[in-house]
């Protein structure tokens, strides 16, 4: 059974940091491209980082460059996306994806809020 759960979400003030994490389980996590999406209210689902499945290329979204990092932990199957010095225009549930060829599987997504 293929599950990818997130984890790491919360309320944080602008300007603070938080690190999601997402644990892949069910499929060969080294194999697939791991990415990070996001949904704020009334607005579309939209990239934030991939990373490869070596972990040798990632791309971002221009409006989180600089202050996101994503990383992926093979030992642990594990994606993350570090958020440093967060905006109010950060707050979506955030999405973890992982892709290879034509599956395609999602998780259930954390909220995460920047407000003062």
């Amino acid at each position: 059974q293929v599950q990818l759960v997130e984890s790491g979400g919360g309320l944080v003030q602008p300007g603070g940091s938080l690190r999601l994490s997402c644990v892949a389980s069910g499929f060969t996590f080294s194999t697939y491209t791991m990415s990070w999406y996001r949904q704020a209210p009334g607005k579309e689902r939209e990239l934030v980082a991939t990373i490869t499945n070596a972990g040798r290329t990632t791309n971002y979204a221009d409006s989180v460059k600089g202050r996101f990092t994503i990383s992926r932990e093979r030992s642990k199957n594990t994606v993350y996306l570090q958020m440093n010095s967060l905006k109010p225009e950060d707050t979506a549930v955030y999405y973890c994806n992982a892709v290879r060829l034509v599956w395609d599987y999602w998780g259930q997504g954390t909220q995460v809020t920047v407000s003062s």
